[in-house]
């Protein structure tokens, strides 16, 4: 909202007066964050998006974990506790998260989102126990809500817990491709086609063994991503500012992250090493790792698939991909492969937020990373993404795909390819003077053959036989016993 807009819309009375170390700055009565995040909402104007509501959710477990802890230790007042685990609880509801309102990418380590969190659930529990927001005297944010905290361990942990829950739904969609492609795998387990290699014809395969490949590599990366995130289960939440756990009482720092794991039931542990928890943050290199492994998989299946679907009468034509939109605002009937192309364009975009996510993790100092903010933005970017890709690359072209039965076995039968199969009775270099030739005359394999009296119909209809090259451990000669 501009300057001059505020102006017509609002006069002095509509705000209440806020301080920090800065200074004074007037916030609006009616909103629950305060100074600190109005500072930090005028500083850092970046992408113009909303912080995600998952890391909102996590920083409101972890507050709510926090206070239990707290209050248990006899470090914080039943009342005040009770009414922070109440603010907490609302938010984790899906309340009050228009008040979060700093950009993602921020300078600071990511103080402004917990400052921010700590605003908002301060004023709400002001509130719960009948004060004005902004009486900090009842509820504060530092000492109340961010008690025995540092947002050196409370964002690292929040960026974990949201890493975490996205996984999960990535993970389902990818379940769900794997037994999509698992299914196409057995319905085309009887279409042969010319399998290609370096984009040349080299020797039959079935289409379901391709789809049944795709389907194997969809499963590696489900397991890559859950390895990954047992990394993301380990917490330097107690640790403080540098994992040393300054300011944080000792039952307070062995309760905390069983309390939060009690909240959450995500198999939460704390950090053997709360320093090194601390300063390192290479378990979201490995988690970004594992996203871009998936992103590079759909794309290579989504290349394949826009090859096999080209045409339909000049490409190779061997399957059709379910038609779901126009594709030209010229050609009349063109249909574009665009479920596939989607797929390839987040791929491309999960690979560039890897590079900005290594490069971040580098970049940190001594005792902390203070560029977690732009590697939580592009990690959970390319973890919602992927799932969303997944998605209608499941509902709106996996399912959907047919086989052109006849077209592949044409292709099979016209193919040069197929000689590799005469290698054993003809040997290497007659095989590849005939393909040379089939090649120039435009003739088939089996003519010649046929024509130098090379062998036999029926020893040729044996070796030829297109089932029995896709099966491994069969040879030519073992086909004529």
């Amino acid at each position: 909202m501009n300057k001059e807009k505020l102006e017509k819309e609002y006069s002095q009375e509509d705000y209440r007066l806020e301080k920090d170390s800065i200074g004074t700055k007037d916030v609006l009565k009616d909103v629950y964050y305060g100074v600190q995040s109005l500072r930090a909402a005028e500083n850092f104007r970046i992408t113009g998006l909303e912080m995600h509501s998952e890391i909102i959710n996590s920083l409101a477990q972890i507050k709510k974990a926090a206070a239990i802890t707290n209050y248990e230790v006899g470090l914080l007042d039943k009342k005040i506790a009770d009414a922070i685990v109440k603010a907490c609880d609302e938010i984790i509801g899906g309340k009050l998260h228009q008040y979060f309102i700093v950009d993602p990418i921020q300078g600071g380590a990511g103080t402004s989102l917990n400052m921010n969190a700590n605003e908002v659930i301060a004023n709400r529990a002001i509130e719960l126990l009948g004060g004005i927001k902004g009486d900090y005297s009842i509820v504060n944010p530092n000492d109340h809500v961010n008690y025995g905290q540092s947002t050196n361990d409370v964002i690292p942990t929040a960026g974990k817990m949201t890493a975490l829950k996205l996984l999960e739904n990535a993970q389902v969609e990818l379940r769900r491709l794997y037994h999509a492609l698992c299914e196409k795998a057995e319905e085309f387990n009887d279409v042969i086609k010319m399998g290609r290699t370096q984009m040349q014809d080299a020797v039959p395969i079935r289409l379901g063994q391709e789809f049944k490949a795709y389907a194997a590599a969809i499963n590696r990366d489900i397991h890559r991503m859950e390895k990954a995130k047992d990394e993301m289960r380990s917490l330097n939440l107690g640790g403080t500012a540098v994992g040393t756990g300054l300011n944080a009482d000792e039952q307070y720092l062995k309760r905390v992250v069983p309390n939060l794991d009690k909240i959450t039931g995500m198999g939460l542990v704390q950090a053997f090493d709360l320093i090194d928890a601390t300063q390192n943050v290479d378990s979201f290199v490995a988690v970004s790792g594992a996203v871009k492994a998936s992103a590079v998989t759909l794309s290579k299946i989504s290349n394949d698939l826009r090859l096999m679907s080209s045409g339909p009468r000049t490409g190779f034509g061997e399957i059709n991909l379910p038609p779901k939109q126009n594709g030209s605002s010229i050609m009349p009937g063109k249909v574009n492969p665009v479920i596939p192309e989607v797929v390839n364009q987040v791929a491309f975009n999960i690979i560039g937020n890897d590079l900005t996510i290594t490069m971040a993790a580098e970049a940190g100092q001594l005792e902390l990373n203070a560029f977690e903010p732009i590697i939580f933005y592009c990690l959970f970017q390319s973890i919602d993404t992927l799932t969303y890709a997944v998605n209608t690359f499941v509902d709106n072209c996996v399912t959907g795909i047919t086989a052109n039965r006849e077209r592949c076995r044409d292709l099979v039968e016209n193919s040069v390819g197929i000689i590799t199969a005469l290698c054993p009775h003809v040997g290497y270099q007659k095989a590849a003077t005939l393909a040379k030739n089939a090649i120039k005359t435009g003739g088939s394999i089996r003519e010649l053959i046929l024509k130098e009296g090379l062998l036999n119909e029926k020893e040729l209809t044996c070796i030829l036989d297109t089932i029995s090259m896709t099966e491994p451990g069969i040879s030519g000669k073992e086909l004529l016993r």
